[in-house]
């Protein structure tokens, strides 16, 4: 399993940065597209994408790696 995706805001912008990296993966303009390239990571590495709100709180999370016994997802 990868690192899990993270997409935060940083300075009026959107940044897509795996978990534990200082340095952002790739910066946007718009969270939908900072999303969409993350999704694409996580899907790849079978990690999780959580994106965050402009306050920097978890607004919502999606697994993409094999969870045994996974939650209902009320969201999607």
């Amino acid at each position: 399993m990868g690192k899990n995706q993270h997409v935060t805001p940083k300075n009026g912008k959107w940044q897509v940065k795996g978990a534990g990296n200082t340095k952002a993966t790739k910066i946007f303009k718009t969270q939908a597209q900072a999303e969409n390239f993350a999704r694409k990571i996580a899907k790849n590495q079978k990690s999780e994408l959580i994106t965050h709100n402009r306050q920097g709180r978890i607004r919502s999370k999606d697994s993409f790696g094999n969870d045994p016994c996974p939650p209902r997802d009320k969201e999607h």
